[in-house]
């Protein structure tokens, strides 16, 4: 199985005889797609050949009819524009970053959005008036949560280095040096991962510097017009705003070698806005939902899931593990499962907190046996997460199950809670049959005497232990350690009519290792990365949609 990170060569200018670019190849699916579409939608003529595209290289193999763009990185996660925000980009798959260039005192470019450095750094002052040796002492993460503390600003010479052959960039150049930005681009042998975006004088002293090389990519409204403004700029993409985008515009962009980038930021951030724009045939989304939007248009175009995914206490990648948050966010990607743990304060409320212990994942220094329920919901459960989290609570028990029933399945990991309590909650909500509750074989049998219909979810660590615990335990399910899976061990599972939980988590977080355990007929991955395991169904699927 190839890996889904692929490398392909950088040399966009090198195309054989009788190539025919991406984006023309892209131009003519859409028009024939589009052939019976009202003449009032293609406003613009078509050439009767398409122009020589410029060849971007493809971070994510085999590509994706669309691509996203993560805005800052995935700055809901990490402090925007740093190392952990774009490594977070490539450990998801996203094809492209967008990334803000400015220049210091001393005319060294640094990645940096603000005109100032005050509030996303523990610096005062203009970024222009500070010079570089000054940029480089400031802290850039702890202003976005105390985990990334000492975290520093990146040079865009160091920005090249850490996304070359993993992720595309485009340079939203601020304030620049055209002709040092050239060189370093060059220097580093990026020009097929980066797109710059500046005003159009600019970028055609960019074009010149770098004699076509390096593609540009201008803001193009509709009065700009296109043939004269095509001819004069020469762009090789051109950024659009959303409620501006139509096939036919897209259409006659492709039909002349020109990628089309939306802008999908703010209220157009949305499955609504998404769906429009890729039918509409764009080649990139800006977003600082990069997760959603790949996991939408997966679900989108799939009508038989060949596995279901259960998310690891909510969202706990893109949210505050366990908290409403990461519970929404797994909703809405689609989660089948969402698992949370319980456990019991001083007073016998349940809460959903993984940890005994309060000092991990909120701002509480204490065991949660010994704290009254009352300080529990007085507690920050976000911020050591990240800024947009600040504020989010420790969901109680019942709360989490209003929230989530109707929307997904419960993966119920009962730490703390005795099975007579769990079986009345469940029976209280009505979430009998929409359950698994994972807990040892004892607790499991002592919640199937008090309600049969529970269905259980027991653990396995040896294959020889498959037929004892079905005679015990009668489980609707085993939790089988990753390492002990195997074709063999499923169907036999399968035979007695137990399906197959695992957990991904850790080391085997790997599109390779998703697609052997769905080849062998897994019922549930658990996981962390749920985007992972998403692009495993895809290519599995063989969907490019």
């Amino acid at each position: 199985m190839k890996d889904y990170r692929g490398k392909l060569s950088a040399a966009p200018h090198s195309r054989p005889v009788g190539f025919i670019p991406a984006c023309a190849r892209r131009a003519s699916r859409h028009l024939l797609k589009r052939a019976c579409l009202p003449l009032c939608l293609l406003v613009y003529s078509l050439p009767s050949l398409p122009a020589a595209a410029f060849e971007f290289f493809e971070p994510v193999v085999p590509p994706r009819s669309f691509q996203v763009m993560a805005h800052r990185g995935a700055l809901q996660q990490a402090p925007e524009n740093t190392a952990p925000a774009l490594e977070r980009c490539v450990q998801d798959g996203f094809e492209w970053a967008e990334v803000d260039v400015r220049l210091s005192k001393d005319g060294r470019h640094v990645i940096f959005h603000d005109g100032q450095v005050d509030g996303k750094t523990d610096g005062t002052g203009q970024i222009g008036q500070l010079n570089l040796e000054e940029i480089a002492a400031l802290d850039a993460g702890s202003w976005f949560a105390p985990r990334f503390a000492g975290e520093r600003l990146l040079t865009l010479k160091e920005c090249l280095s850490l996304s070359k052959d993993r992720l595309n960039l485009y340079l939203d150049c601020k304030h620049m040096d055209p002709v040092l930005l050239v060189e370093e681009i060059l220097a580093v042998g990026m020009e097929s991962q980066v797109v710059v975006f500046d005003d159009l004088p600019v970028l055609a002293k960019i074009k010149r510097l770098s004699k076509d090389r390096i593609p540009t990519m201008p803001k193009w409204h509709a009065e700009y017009g296109t043939d004269e403004w095509v001819v004069k700029w020469r762009p090789d993409a051109v950024e659009i705003n959303a409620d501006e985008i139509t096939a036919g515009i897209c259409a006659w962009f492709h039909a002349n070698g020109i990628q089309v980038q939306a802008k999908v930021l703010g209220e157009d951030d949305r499955p609504e806005v998404w769906d429009r724009m890729i039918a509409a045939g764009v080649d990139w989304l800006q977003t600082d939902l990069p997760e959603g939007i790949l996991a939408h248009r997966m679900w989108k175009s799939l009508s038989d899931r060949p596995v279901e995914i259960a998310f690891h206490r909510g969202a706990s990648r893109y949210a505050p593990e366990n908290t409403r948050p990461a519970f929404e966010k797994a909703i809405r990607m689609g989660a089948d499962y969402v698992e949370f743990d319980i456990r019991a304060s001083e007073d016998g409320e349940y809460f959903i907190l993984h940890d005994g212990h309060l000092d991990r994942t909120t701002d509480g220094k204490s065991p949660i046996a010994q704290t009254a329920s009352r300080a529990i919901r007085a507690l920050d459960a976000g911020s050591w997460f990240g800024r947009p989290y600040q504020g989010a609570k420790v969901p109680t028990l019942d709360e989490t199950l209003q929230l989530l029933k109707g929307r997904t399945k419960l993966y119920v990991d009962a730490k703390a809670i005795p099975p007579q309590d769990l079986a009345r909650k469940l029976e209280a909500y009505d979430l009998v049959d929409q359950a698994v509750v994972y807990q040892s074989p004892g607790y499991l049998r002592a919640l199937r005497s008090i309600n049969a219909a529970i269905r259980g979810l027991c653990p396995l660590s040896d294959p020889d232990q498959v037929d004892a615990l079905c005679a015990t335990v009668r489980p609707y399910a085993f939790d089988a350690s990753w390492e002990i899976l195997s074709e063999e061990l499923i169907r036999r599972c399968h035979e007695k009519n137990v399906k197959v939980f695992s957990d991904a988590i850790g080391e085997h977080e790997r599109v390779e290792e998703y697609l052997r355990a769905m080849d062998w007929g897994i019922d549930v991955i658990q996981t962390d990365c749920p985007l992972r395991v998403i692009r495993a169904v895809e290519i599995r699927n063989g969907l490019r949609k």
